[in-house]
């Protein structure tokens, strides 16, 4: 009497273990393809959105340090025949990066309220350096160009460096989300995906001890595509992560602490006008200095801002993507070089007017053979100029590598799931088949 009891019991069973079955099934097909759709929509985030607007952010706070850098040029060049060739290239590169500026501020995506005051800010000190380049005599153009100077490095920098730490706090934010997701993707694969495939092993033994046969083929395949789809979504996030990971720890993290130092650079370099401008003002030799120790990797460095660094889980990979280790850190012993020859260079513009030879200092810096400042100050910048490309294509070519690893991922959990599900009636159908 049991046994037939058993036996009468055995389809209800079957049936109720192959719901569970399918049930599971269906659950990590859903959980899984979510998890995949997000993913891949992050990864998108990050590269079509957060990491452009970081770098125009980074690239914006660059355009605005040369402008100033620029006027500076144009003042010492004045309006002299010998000087009129770097006359007219400050001019021309003055117009350049106010048209990057401007399509830098229009393309942002940052605080509006911040964007508008740069604007606003913008217009001013434009209207003051015109002011400045219109005005009859020496001393009405040193108060308007001390007026655009202040302008900038009280307003305009300070702004832009605002929607800078934003747009990095923003890219941050994305990529702790997207390791967030991840971690619930690989869960799901392996609990989910676990429990499948332990729920296909029992019921494969299940039906092997009551109906007395060894295989069942049909759940042999849904067990092992099953397997085939946990262990592949666990290595497809996985791989994706470290790709996008990559990119941001030698790519986009550098690339960033690059434009930064780039633009320290511009606006230390233009500290060497400005003491010529300003007479021999002290404040612009030490604050060349200062910048120095910064573009050095100097420990007496002290501006706040290169603090900040894209996070990591690694202190060794944070630091990496900071600019407070310097040109050497970031863009390798020649950009850091070649900035030391400009500090010779500038050393000697300042011994020069300190003694009185204010004439043979504008010509030692505005002049453009080798040894002049402006030679070896676009030596030093062609050189970071590509270190920063490098580093730019570095994170174009992880993302693209990501994005390529998880092609498809959006559908193929459906696909192998909907073959799974297929293929449990086609198992099970059989044995029910002998109680009827």
């Amino acid at each position: 009497m049991p046994a037939i009891e058993i036996r009468r019991d055995t389809p209800g069973l079957l049936r109720l273990f192959t719901a569970l079955t399918a049930v599971v099934a269906v659950v990590l097909l859903t959980a899984l393809t979510v998890v995949m759709i997000s993913v891949r929509d992050q990864v998108r985030l990050i590269g079509r959105d957060a990491a452009p607007q970081a770098a125009t952010a980074a690239d914006l706070y660059f355009a605005l340090s040369d402008l100033d850098a620029q006027v500076t040029r144009i003042l010492l060049a004045g309006d002299g025949d010998e000087s009129a060739s770097s006359r007219i290239d400050a001019l021309g590169v003055y117009r350049d990066r106010g048209y990057q500026a401007d399509r830098d501020l229009q393309s942002s995506t940052a605080d509006s309220a911040v964007t508008l005051r740069l604007m606003d800010g913008l217009a001013v000190y434009r209207q003051r350096v015109g002011q400045a380049l219109a005005a009859p005599s020496a001393a009405d153009r040193l108060g308007y160009w001390t007026q655009a100077t202040n302008l900038l490095h009280q307003r305009l920098l300070p702004d832009a460096q605002r929607l800078r730490e934003q747009s990095q706090r923003r890219l941050d934010d994305a990529y702790a989300q997207k390791s967030a997701t991840e971690t619930t993707g690989t869960a799901v694969a392996v609990l989910l995906g676990g429990a499948l495939v332990a729920l296909l092993i029992f019921l494969q033994i299940w039906m092997a001890r009551r109906f007395h046969r060894l295989w069942n083929p049909a759940l042999l395949a849904a067990t092992a595509i099953s397997l085939l789809l946990a262990l592949s979504a666990t290595v497809v996030l996985q791989l994706q992560s470290r790709q996008l990971a990559d990119g941001r720890d030698a790519g986009l993290g550098p690339h960033l602490a690059l434009s930064e130092l780039r633009a320290l650079g511009y606006d230390a370099a233009a500290d060497t006008g400005r003491y010529l401008v300003s007479a021999n003002l002290s404040y612009y030799r030490d604050d060349f200095t200062a910048k120095s120790d910064c573009l050095t990797g100097d420990p007496a460095c002290k501006i706040r801002s290169l603090d900040r660094a894209l996070s990591s889980g690694s202190a060794s990979v944070t630091a990496a993507a900071s600019a407070r280790g310097g040109l050497a850190q970031v863009a390798g012993p020649v950009a850091a070089g070649r900035w030391a020859a400009y500090q010779a260079v500038h050393q000697r513009i300042l011994a020069l007017a300190d003694s009185g030879k204010t004439a043979e200092a504008v010509g030692l810096l505005t002049g453009i053979r080798r040894g002049d400042a402006a030679f070896d100050f676009a030596y030093f910048d062609a050189s970071v100029a590509d270190a920063t490309e490098t580093r730019r294509q570095h994170f174009d070519r992880s993302l693209r590598a990501a994005e390529t690893t998880l092609t498809g991922w959006s559908w193929l959990p459906t696909l192998f799931l909907t073959a799974v599900l297929s293929l449990l009636p086609l198992a099970v159908r059989p044995r029910l088949a002998e109680y009827r």
